[in-house]
């Protein structure tokens, strides 16, 4: 089985080159990736949060990447070490090279439920249907993307990108987002139920237990519930006053 496969649970990795270009102003085309991106924090929600199935996902401009060429391991780096006498040219000989990209990329991770069948197509037509225009705004600039207008090519270039992924989140599990977001919900809502409620005889902790049940409707995963996204305090605010 694939290693992006974990149970229900897809890791995605993207890597997309971003053309080396320059805008009329004179700013790098990754440089106005970077700050689209830096543009979302300043948002009320993520635009990721109207992605369905999203468990977690992460966006970053990789510039480069750097092989640090000291302290070495081998039996000649660790010789020259104890020989100061040996000429710097011939240390700089035993340095293992540096490597570089040859282009800067638009780095994409995301865990998302991908169900018994890994649905990875299902996932990226959902992205697409749910914020295509803003990922015109992301993609814009990254070269092969002048050709995706629809959610199958979009589909077919995220293919071409993806690197096999090697990590988990390991602070979800593979259950379906709607069942993980009704379980926050209901775990910190009971938390709140045996606080307010401690002390009370067992008469009253019955009935009340019984309007905290019809309040949560602990089966309904539709609501109320956590909603995707939401972090802010703003929100939680707007939840509480929300709730039934």
């Amino acid at each position: 089985m694939s290693s992006n496969i974990s149970g229900n649970a897809y890791a995605l990795t993207i890597l997309s080159p971003i053309k080396d270009g320059f805008t009329q102003d004179e700013i790098a085309y990754a440089d106005i990736v970077r700050d689209r991106l830096q543009g979302w924090n300043a948002e009320h929600n993520s635009p990721m949060a109207l992605v369905p199935q999203t468990y977690l996902c992460r966006y970053f401009v990789l510039d480069d990447v750097y092989l640090e060429s000291l302290p070495g391991g081998s039996a000649i780096d660790t010789l020259v070490d104890w020989l100061p006498f040996v000429p710097d040219t011939l240390r700089r000989w035993a340095w293992p090279k540096e490597d570089h990209l040859k282009s800067r990329y638009l780095v994409f991770s995301c865990n998302f439920h991908g169900g018994p069948k890994a649905d990875l197509d299902g996932y990226l037509r959902g992205m697409w249907n749910a914020i295509g225009d803003r990922i015109k705004e992301i993609w814009g600039y990254c070269h092969g993307f002048d050709q995706v207008d629809n959610a199958d090519k979009f589909i077919d270039y995220m293919k071409k990108c993806q690197l096999t992924a090697t990590l988990f989140f390991v602070g979800s599990n593979d259950d379906p987002l709607e069942e993980q977001l009704k379980a926050l919900y209901l775990k910190q809502e009971f938390a709140k139920f045996a606080i307010d409620n401690q002390g009370l005889d067992a008469a009253t902790v019955k009935t009340n237990f019984q309007a905290f049940v019809d309040r949560v409707r602990p089966s309904e995963l539709d609501g109320p519930t956590w909603k995707a996204g939401a972090y802010r305090v703003d929100e939680l605010v707007e939840l509480k006053k929300n709730k039934g």
